[in-house]
């Protein structure tokens, strides 16, 4: 089943993030924590949104309708956000992390996840669904290249962080 996430799925998801950043040797670099997640993802205004993929066991009471979970496990997650293409004049979204637990894979929640990520984006009108991958991981990149995604080969992904992001903001305020 997968269902927006709701508060209570907030340390269920950040370790998900965890265990993502471990797989992607980046452990070091999680520095996220629940009330940060919470505020971002459930504040007054929040830029961010998330979808967990829940298993559910043989007896659930799964309340559709409202959106209750029952009393499965939440085993994935998908974490976006809307981004804009000048070109289309549309929003779209970006898939910021997609992550189902490794002794999950293969029962189709990350299909799930994705899908209803496009689910949206055709329900509201957007013309992109695009996120990151790295080069390295070639499990992701073979499911992406099965559920019919392209590679934007000719794109370079550029960051800011840490100190270099404080450089650029001093000169931006020395102006």
């Amino acid at each position: 089943m997968i269902r927006p996430a709701t508060p209570a799925d907030v340390p269920a998801i950040l370790q998900l993030i965890r265990d993502l950043a471990t797989y992607e040797k980046s452990a070091h670099e999680v520095r996220a924590d629940e009330a940060q997640l919470r505020a971002a993802l459930f504040g007054p205004e929040p830029a961010v949104f998330a979808h967990v993929a829940v298993d559910t066991l043989e007896g659930d009471t799964l309340e559709g309708d409202t959106g209750e979970a029952g009393t499965g496990e939440v085993v994935g997650f998908a974490l976006w956000f809307l981004n804009f293409s000048t070109w289309r004049g549309t929003h779209g979204i970006y898939l910021e992390d997609l992550y189902v637990r490794p002794d999950r894979r293969g029962g189709g929640h990350g299909r799930a996840l994705l899908a209803e990520l496009a689910r949206i984006c055709v329900e509201r009108g957007y013309q992109r669904l695009e996120w990151s991958v790295l080069d390295w991981n070639e499990p992701a990149i073979g499911f992406y290249r099965a559920v019919g995604a392209a590679p934007m080969s000719e794109w370079t992904v550029f960051r800011l962080t840490d100190e270099p992001l404080l450089r650029m903001a001093e000169g931006a305020a020395r102006r």
